[in-house]
């Protein structure tokens, strides 16, 4: 197992140097925020994914929250199971916003059009939620630094986002990808008075998907079939696979910062 962790550590330092931000990859400069939403509907329906990412994400789940770029809701309707006091959904597109809306289970939910620019200043959370949404923001650190201003005490930002930029594909940039991310990318960016809680890989077997798709396929596009193979067969075995890597590899990598007392 040392040996695993150790050539992990190795190959996430050597992709970090190799340094492939989405700005190089030949790409027309984009604007400072892309959402594209058109992945939204797709997947939707990961209900294998969602339940992972929601056990990862259990424990921080309490008191106020802020889910900066809600989407259609997927999301929210997976990890909120009702026991917060308020949950903020913070959405830019109001079409989508208007979806999350109509979702008649979220009854502690309120939905907001918007940034976090506005967000009130005086309004705090108990996390900050950034759930495949950092990496359509192209000044992420300004936005992670800004969000820690919204935090209370003992608060924390929470962030999944696509990992390895070795895996950017037509498909990030067709979906308003900036970038992908690794630990030590953002270990980089980590907003300042923070403290690192967690941050680890998850979906092992999805890396070799979307490597997959990077060598053969080159879609700008996911299908439905593609998105209930990965759910329902890879993600399933990521579970049992990411333990034995000690979450060392995976498609996405998650991040939790605490704000100390």
């Amino acid at each position: 197992m040392t040996s695993k962790l150790k050539s992990a550590e190795s190959f996430e330092t050597a992709t970090d140097a190799a340094n492939f931000p989405a700005e190089n990859a030949g790409m027309p400069e984009p604007p400072s925020f892309q959402y594209m939403g058109s992945e939204l509907e797709i997947f939707a329906h990961a209900s294998h994914w969602k339940s992972y990412v929601q056990s990862k994400l259990r424990p921080y789940l309490v008191g106020d929250i802020l889910e900066v770029g809600a989407g259609i809701g997927g999301t929210t309707l997976a990890l909120n199971d009702g026991s917060q006091r308020q949950w903020i959904c913070l959405e830019p597109d109001s079409e989508f916003a208007k979806k999350i809306r109509s979702l008649r289970h979220l009854r502690n939910c309120e939905v907001r059009v918007g940034m976090l620019l506005d967000i009130k200043a005086q309004e705090k959370f108990d996390a900050i939620l950034y759930i495949d949404v950092l990496e359509h923001i192209k000044e992420d650190a300004a936005e992670l630094g800004q969000a820690a201003q919204h935090l209370k005490a003992n608060g924390v930002i929470i962030v999944l986002a696509p990992a390895f930029p070795w895996l950017y594909t037509p498909f990030d940039a067709a979906i308003g990808h900036f970038r992908r991310y690794t630990r030590n990318s953002l270990r980089a960016i980590a907003p300042y008075g923070l403290r690192e809680e967690k941050s680890v890989y998850l979906d092992a077997f999805g890396v070799l998907a979307s490597a997959g798709n990077l060598l053969f396929l080159q879609a700008a596009n996911a299908s439905v079939g593609q998105m209930r193979f990965w759910d329902n067969y890879l993600v399933p075995l990521s579970r049992f696979m990411d333990r034995l890597l000690a979450f060392s590899l995976g498609r996405s990598v998650l991040t939790v910062w605490r704000k100390m007392p």
